[in-house]
């Protein structure tokens, strides 16, 4: 063992593993925030919002869907034998979170495309009449709508925690060993998905209800992150040394600068002005905050193959 050890070249894990590169950091953050994007949206279906003209209910599924083949195409690039990639649908594992997260987003795509139907855009209204009136039909039924709701709610939160369960189950990277990260990932890419529909949409009514929203997701993803931090200070050796990338170590100007500071505090100090009307809505605030949850994905899956056991 000790030979092994000493002697070892591995251009892939010596100094430190470094396998994943952007494209995995990239493929966490859109997942993140399509996961965000369909809980949204099958909130605003459930509340009935797509009867309203202005909801954005007509943009979420197509940016939904677009952001989510840019991670997929992301990780496709990352694949070290492309041509295998149809081997995630020959089988299920139940153990294996890859074998979930793949199965997961199989399941996404059909939602999605259902979901586009619910709200077309008046351009696609326009130029394909035949495929309004299978929409109209579709809107008709109220139990349909909702379903399909509920099904972007429970595949969204699914897609959420599966991005941080897919890390912390890597027992051997004691940073990314951790339960509370799928929470952490997953109410980052709620935040993120509320930062953008803050952004993007043209109806008042929900530009306020989603920085409310993103104010409390925000609380929430701090608290989530102290936690982190006291989880592993208090726990064993290992990982007390892992966080120290965190406190002192490499990454500790980059991790509470850009992702504590600019992507969490001072967004929220902005969005709590503007709910409460006393300073105009911008868009600052929402791009502080994406920026913030891209360089999260980014700091955690380099920190985490950073950290080791010896």
């Amino acid at each position: 063992m000790i030979e092994i050890t000493n002697t070892r070249m591995n251009h892939l894990i010596d100094p430190s593993l470094h396998i994943w590169g952007w494209e995995i950091s990239v493929y966490l953050f859109a997942g993140g925030m399509v996961a965000g994007m369909m809980i949204i949206l099958g909130f605003f279906f459930f509340k009935g919002r797509e009867k309203e003209v202005d909801c954005v209910c007509s943009i979420l599924p197509f940016l939904s869907i677009i952001v989510l083949s840019l991670g997929m195409f992301a990780l496709f690039l990352d694949l070290e034998y492309k041509l295998h990639v149809f081997r995630f649908y020959t089988t299920f594992i139940i153990t294996s979170p890859m074998s979930w997260g793949s199965w997961i987003l199989i399941l996404v795509y059909p939602v999605l495309a259902l979901s586009v139907l619910l709200k077309l855009p008046k351009i696609i209204s326009k130029l394909f009449p035949k495929i309004e009136k299978i929409s109209a039909q579709l809107k008709s039924n109220r139990k349909l709508v909702k379903s399909v709701g509920v099904f972007n709610m429970i595949l969204g939160a699914s897609l959420g925690i599966y991005t941080g369960v897919l890390l912390s189950t890597f027992q051997a990277r004691p940073l990314w060993n951790s339960p509370i990260l799928a929470l952490l990932f997953l109410v980052s890419g709620l935040s993120v998905a509320a930062a953008l529909v803050h952004m993007i949409s043209k109806s008042v009514y929900e530009r306020e209800l989603l920085a409310k929203a993103d104010n409390a997701f925000l609380i929430t993803e701090l608290f989530i992150i102290i936690l982190f931090v006291i989880g592993m200070v208090t726990s064993v050796k290992i990982h007390q040394d892992a966080i120290t990338l965190f406190l002192g170590g490499p990454y500790t100007a980059v991790f509470w600068i850009f992702v504590v500071l600019m992507g969490i505090v001072i967004p929220l100090i902005i969005q709590s002005l503007a709910v409460s009307h006393k300073v105009k809505h911008t868009p600052l605030a929402p791009i502080f905050v994406m920026i913030g949850g891209l360089i999260l994905r980014f700091v955690i899956v380099n920190a985490g193959q950073y950290s080791s056991w010896y």
